[in-house]
């Protein structure tokens, strides 16, 4: 039995440039971090009892005899990439909804891949692991993605994250003085808006089409390193929610499902009671919103979002881990046994045994006459 934790992340400045379309030509930067929210993957090689090869748990219960048939789409890849032939179970559960902004998607890939390649015997470093996932979700599944979540999920932390042109991802940990970090950390606020949305759908409205949007992606660029200068330094943390009130105006103007009607109400509310900026976290759409918001004023943006449930958090610098690694009894003799025998269909000798009666409600007990 495996068990990984992957953390889910936050970017605040760059997201576009992570898109290969436009750093292999102009190179890319991102500043992210990850927070204390997480993805946590179980895996065992199946038992050869049951009348099904594979398990998967997710949002749905998926018991298949065949990678094939697995409806999960990264779980069914990565079962046939890394070549596992004997039956998987695979439990997720997340602390967070799914498809919204905190890249999600990423963390379950670099934490199934982490888990399954514990299963096979092989610990793989935080590099191999990033490349790993970006390679599965850009070429394999063909999913319209940057290589943003996949570096922050792998390596974990606050980091300034490079994409050069010849494809090079490097995250580099940001080094600030002590208590910096946490000044940042207190200033910021997470709210999921309930608005579902998936990031390659929204990202196909503009990443088609990058070089039109030159100009605000160098803009975004430029803002990660003016971005860390500032933390770097002895100016007021302030400035770096007026950059992110910069940045989301930037990236807005990318394409038209970045944000929505919905979204620029939400947004106009939290700046009117008090915060100074902000953004819709991931390809947008959607999903949580992020705001920087002086501690003074954080009753006030709480009691003008009533809707939106806030999501307390922390910086967190783990990267994907394993958890738990338990050997388990080894039935490889017993599974192949198993393929050669014309074993019966399972099936309920008497199903109505199993019926589960609901209780009929009692009769309410007859009014007692008042007398006069």
């Amino acid at each position: 039995m495996i068990i990984s934790r992957t953390p889910y992340r936050i970017s605040f400045f760059g997201g576009g440039t992570d898109y290969p379309g436009w750093y292999r030509d102009h190179g890319g930067a991102v500043l992210a971090t990850t927070i204390d929210k997480y993805c946590y993957l179980s895996c065992r090689y199946l038992p050869p009892f049951f009348d099904y090869r594979y398990r998967v748990v997710w949002s749905k219960v998926e018991n298949c005899h065949t990678i094939a048939e697995i409806e999960h789409p990264v779980v069914r890849c990565l079962l046939g990439h890394l070549q596992l032939h004997r039956g998987v179970e695979v439990h997720h559960v997340g602390d967070l909804p799914a498809r919204s902004g905190m890249g999600s998607s990423s963390a379950f890939t670099v934490g199934l891949l982490h888990a399954l390649h514990a299963l096979q015997g092989r610990m793989v470093g935080k590099q191999e692991l990033m490349q790993e996932a970006i390679h599965v979700e850009q070429e394999l599944l063909r999913e319209t993605v940057g290589s943003q979540d996949q570096a922050s999920a792998a390596h974990g932390g606050f980091n300034k994250i490079t994409f050069a042109k010849n494809g090079h991802i490097q995250a580099s940990p940001i080094v600030l003085r002590p208590g910096r970090v946490d000044e940042l950390d207190d200033h910021l606020m997470l709210f999921y808006t309930g608005i579902v949305r998936t990031a390659s759908k929204v990202a196909s409205t503009y990443v088609t089409d990058l070089g039109a949007k030159r100009r605000q992606l160098r803009i975004l660029h430029d803002l990660v390193d003016e971005s860390i200068d500032l933390l770097a330094s002895d100016r007021p943390i302030a400035g770096f929610g007026e950059l992110l009130d910069e940045a989301w105006a930037q990236k807005r103007s990318i394409g038209s499902g970045i944000s929505n009607d919905e979204v620029d109400a939400l947004y106009a509310r939290a700046r009117a009671a008090g915060a100074i900026g902000g953004k819709i976290t991931g390809a947008g759409g959607g999903g949580f919103l992020l705001l920087f918001v002086p501690p003074k004023d954080q009753a006030a943006v709480l009691a003008a979002l009533p809707e939106l449930v806030h999501v307390p958090f922390r910086f967190e610098s783990s990267g994907s881990q394993i958890l738990f690694y338990g050997r388990e009894e080894d039935f490889t003799a017993a599974e192949a046994a198993r393929s050669g025998r014309p074993i019966a269909d399972f099936r309920e000798h008497d199903p109505s045994r199993w019926t589960i009666p609901y209780p009929v409600p009692a009769a309410a007990p007859a009014a007692t006459p008042i007398l006069p």
